[in-house]
Parts: C-alpha cells; structure tokens; sequence
C-alpha cells in the first residue's frame, strides 16, 4: 500500500533530518500537528516492534488533536483502531498510542520507537526526563518535541540547549505561522491588529519572549557605532559564581547567571555603552576577561560588585596587574541598601527614555535588550542590565576619590560634585 506525504517546505526539512531528538518552535496553525501525525505513521510502520507514542498534556487534547487527523492520514494502513483506548495498530503491528501527560502512570514499563510530545510548555519535564527519556533507551527510540512558547520554562530550555550545537542528538528549529504557505498572511495580520503585541509575538511568531513589565520602552533605545570623541571610559562588573563552566555548558539547565563587564564612556551628555563583555567563566578566566577590559579601554575607574566573589577574584587580578605591570585600582560596588529593581530603574530607566544612553552596535545587544526589555522577570536573566546600571554609582565615585576634601568645596555628596 502507498501512503501519499504531503509535507510543506519547513516540514519536509524538519521530517528529512536524521536529528534523533527534535525540538520545534511554531505558532499557532503552522502545520506542526500535521507533521507530527506523518511522523508518527512513519515511524510506525518501519518498527517491528515497541510503541510509538504521541502525548499532549492532557488525554482530551490528545483525541481532539490527533486522532481524527492520524485515522485520515493513515487510513490504507490501519489494521485497527480502538477510540475507547486511543489505539491504532498499523497493518505491520506496531501499535500507536495517545497519552496525557497529566496520567504519567500509564506510560510506564514500555519500550518506545518514537515520540511525540505536543505542547511540551504545557506538561510537568518530569514526564519527559524520569519516564519517557528512558522508555527510549533499548531501542534508541527518536522523540520530537514541538509547541508554541509560553515564555521561559523548561520548553525554552530544552530549545536553547538544543541550538547550542554542543550535543549533536539535539536540533532546534523556529517557525512563525507566516511559514505556512496555506494560511492567508493577511488573516495573521487581521489578527494583529486586535491581539496585544505581546501575545501575538507568542501565538503567530512563536516568541519565547516572557511577559514584559514595559519599564523599558523599544522606541527608547538608539545606537551609534561612532565612539564619542569627548568622555572618560568607566568599567563596572557584575561578578558570577565560578562553578565547573565545562560541564555548565553542556547542561540543559541554562538559569545560570552570566559574569557581565559593562564597559561605558561617558561624558556631560550621556552614556556611550562600548561593549558589556559576558560569559560564564572559570575564576582565571574571568580576572583575565576583566584585566583586558582595563587594558584595552583605559578607564578612570573600575567597579567591581562588593560580596565573596569579589574578594575571590581579586587575587587573579593582582597577579595579572603584577605580572603585566599594569595597576588600577578597584572600587567596590554596592546595592546601597535597594532593591535590584529600584537600582536599575534609577540608574538607566530615566537616562533610557531621555536619550542619555546610546549603544554601540555589537554581537552582544541581543543579550542585553532581551534582558532590558524583560526586567524585572524571574524568568530572564538581568546581568548585563544589572552591570550596566552599576555605572551610575562608579561614575559618581570616580569624580572626586582622586582628591583631598580640603581642595575643594563638596556641593553635593551624594553626586560627589
């Protein structure tokens, strides 16, 4: 019997790759279910043996999803099927199951060829990681995940470890519902026109953006590649733990904060952002990222944020200012009694919407406008924007720490004017 695969361009590239665990990003009518079904079919006929699964979060959603779509697919090689159960054996045997997540119990003790998980956002990562993951392994069954975001969860985490390329049973891939040749663009684009701008970056473009609290405006933000000719350079840090970086790279668990190196020259109009170097890094590393900051921009001040890890660090510092025979001095940065978020909104929200900061245009502004655009979500990473807003106290330390009171009247403490 002959099977007739209809597959869209973007689902044919995704079906074609030999990727064994597949992650796909999609908005809303893209054609994933679709593909999903063909997968299933596939895979079920070329197994002699074990199951093929499609799970949705619940069981409900599972039958409404995919059981008409997969009897019409699959119709010339269907040996049977049992709705009671939501069944279908294929004519080879292999049997095809629809599962809810949320009856984990009923996905035990088997043995698994593929698998599907259909709005994986929506279900617990214990199903996946304690009771699917390794229904997989005596066979080396394939899985493919696919989902329109919700934000940043585990959906976002499986993705963004998956595009890191450091694992090669993983593949990511991305597509808005534009991507469906079949829908009408201008239906999408109706819809726009009534959906926040939020939700439709999320439904339709498949946005893993979390939901924003608006204190940073995009229409604030401007760019210059053109470095001020007026200004002196300041340099604040805003440190991270040094834990095993080899073998935090390679983890799925991607909420560990990042070292930032907010790098800024400033002068009576505003702030030029040169670069935020970040990373996570091991304690040497580190001292040397921030030692060559210094060294390449020359600041009048340096800042590191007061703690632990500032007092860790800055043995390597010395040993490096000794060895290259290169000294600064090192001020020591502090929350002055406030909240992350009161900080950063005093520090950079007015400078923002008043045009005093300008970024130059770098490989590292994605990171840093994802985080701005975000803050204040525990959801999303804030240190590059927490570096960043630690220029205000340096600035103000570096303008008088130099000079003796007694050569001059203190107008302002505060500003050290």
């Amino acid at each position: 019997m002959e099977l007739n695969v209809e597959l869209l361009p973007w689902q044919q590239e995704v079906f074609n790759d030999p990727t064994r665990f597949k992650i796909v990003a999609a908005g809303r009518r893209t054609g994933k279910s679709r593909l999903a079904a063909w997968q299933l079919i596939i895979y079920g006929l070329q197994t002699n043996r074990g199951h093929v699964f499609y799970v949705a979060p619940t069981q409900g959603q599972a039958r409404d999803i995919m059981w008409t779509t997969l009897l019409e697919l699959a119709h010339p090689v269907i040996k049977s099927s049992h709705i009671n159960n939501l069944q279908i054996t294929l004519i080879n045997g292999c049997t095809i199951s629809l599962k809810g997540a949320d009856r984990p119990e009923t996905m035990r003790g088997v043995s698994l060829k593929f698998l599907v998980m259909d709005e994986y956002a929506d279900m617990k990562p214990s199903v996946w990681e304690q009771i699917l993951r390794p229904a997989l392994a005596d066979q080396k069954g394939e899985a493919m995940f696919i989902g329109t975001p919700m934000g940043r969860n585990h959906f976002y985490e499986l993705y963004h470890y998956a595009t890191l390329g450091d694992d090669e049973s993983y593949k990511a891939w991305h597509f808005t519902s534009y991507d469906n040749p079949l829908l009408d663009p201008e239906e999408i684009d109706t819809a726009k026109k009534s959906m926040s701008s939020y939700a439709f970056r999320q439904e339709f473009l498949a946005s893993f953006e979390a939901m924003g609290s608006e204190i940073f405006k995009e229409d604030w933000v401007q760019f210059d590649d053109e470095e001020p000719e007026v200004g002196d350079y300041y340099i604040a840090v805003d440190l991270a733990g040094f834990a095993d970086v080899e073998s935090a790279t390679k983890s799925k668990n991607k909420k560990l904060d990042q070292t930032a190196i907010a790098v800024v020259k400033a002068n009576e109009n505003g702030w030029w952002v040169a670069n935020i170097i970040h990373g996570r890094w091991d304690i040497k590393k580190t001292a040397k990222k921030i030692f060559d900051a210094v060294d390449h921009y020359k600041p009048i001040a340096v800042g590191i944020e007061k703690g632990a890890l500032k007092n860790a660090v800055l043995p390597y510092l010395t040993d490096l200012m000794k060895s290259k025979q290169r000294f600064f001095r090192v001020e020591e940065l502090t929350h002055g009694n406030k909240k992350k978020t009161d900080r950063v909104v005093w520090g950079l929200q007015g400078r923002f919407e008043h045009g005093q900061i300008t970024l130059n245009k770098g490989d590292w502004n994605a990171n840093f406008l994802d985080e701005l655009f975000q803050f204040p979500n525990a959801l999303v990473h804030d240190d590059l924007v927490d570096a960043l807003a630690y220029i205000d106290q340096l600035a103000k330390v570096s303008y008088y720490y130099d000079y003796e009171e007694d050569d001059f009247e203190i107008l302002d403490p505060v500003a050290g004017y």
